[in-house]
C-alpha cells in the first residue's frame, strides 16, 4: 500500500482519487458490488444506487490488494473491464466508462495459483505491465534502523508519549531477528516497546523467536 500510494503521489493522477480494496477482506458475494456499484433492487437490501470503487477512482488509482483471493468469476469481469474500460453497475444496463490505473498486489505463489486455476492466466498477463517485487524485511536488514525510528515517531505521536531511544544493543537484536510478520510485526514490536519500556524484555522476546513463540501476544 505504501508503494502504491507513492506511485500515485508522484504521477499525473496525484490530484485524483486513490482507493484501496482488500479482496480478501470483502465477502465474495459483496466484492462485485463494492468494485462496480449497484442500482436499487439489484439484490436484497439495495434500496438506492451506489457507485463502486472504479467509478470513484475515475482518472485516479485503485489498489486491488490480495487479488489472488478474488473469485474466478469476478476475475473474468475484471478482465473485461481492463480490456474495454467500461462496465455496468449491478442491476443496470447503462454502460459506465472509466479510466483507472490498477495496481494489484498479492503474496501468493503466482505460477502455482495459475496452475490450479485460482488466478486466471489471461488476467495475470493483462495486469502484469510492470512488476515491483518487495523483498521480505529479513532480506533488507539495513533498513531496520530507519524503520524503527519511523515507527517510534509514528507510535509515540499516536499515543502522546515521548519516543524511547533504541540502543545499539536492541538494534543489533532487531537486525538478527527474521521478522516473519514483516512491517506489521515490526510496528507492533515498537508499540509494545514504547508502552512497556523494557529493553531486556524486548531483546528476550526477539531471541525467543517473537511474541507467539514465547507465549506472548
Amino acid at each position: 500500500e505504501v508503494v502504491s500510494r507513492l506511485i500515485h503521489k508522484y504521477s499525473p493522477r496525484a490530484h485524483r482519487t486513490f482507493l484501496k480494496v482488500n479482496c480478501a477482506a470483502v465477502p465474495a458475494d459483496l466484492l462485485e458490488s463494492e468494485l462496480f456499484g449497484y442500482e436499487p433492487g439489484a439484490f436484497t437490501g439495495a434500496t438506492h444506487s451506489k457507485p463502486g470503487k472504479f467509478e470513484l477512482c475515475n482518472k485516479g488509482t485503485i489498489l486491488l490488494d490480495e487479488i489472488g483471493e478474488m473469485p474466478p468469476q469476478l476475475q473474468a469481469k475484471l478482465l473485461h473491464v481492463l480490456q474495454d474500460q467500461q462496465f455496468s453497475r449491478l442491476g443496470s444496463r447503462t454502460i459506465v466508462k472509466v479510466d483507472v490505473r490498477i495496481i494489484a498486489a498479492t503474496n501468493i505463489d503466482i505460477p502455482k495459483a495459475i496452475a490450479v486455476k485460482k488466478l486466471r492466466q489471461d488476467l495475470y498477463y493483462r495486469l502484469n505491465g510492470f512488476t515491483i517485487t518487495l523483498p521480505p524485511l529479513r532480506e533488507r536488514r539495513e533498513e531496520i534502523g530507519i524503520l524503527l525510528r519511523h515507527f517510534m515517531s509514528q507510535v509515540s505521536e499516536s499515543y502522546g508519549r515521548a519516543p524511547v531511544t533504541v540502543s545499539p544493543r536492541l538494534l543489533e537484536a532487531c537486525e538478527r531477528y527474521n521478522w516473519p510478520g514483516n512491517l506489521r510485526e515490526l510496528g507492533n514490536f515498537v508499540k509494545r516497546f514504547l508502552i512497556l519500556g523494557e529493553e531486556d524484555m524486548a531483546i528476550n522476546e526477539l531471541q525467543a523467536g517473537g511474541p507467539l513463540a514465547s507465549g506472548g501476544m
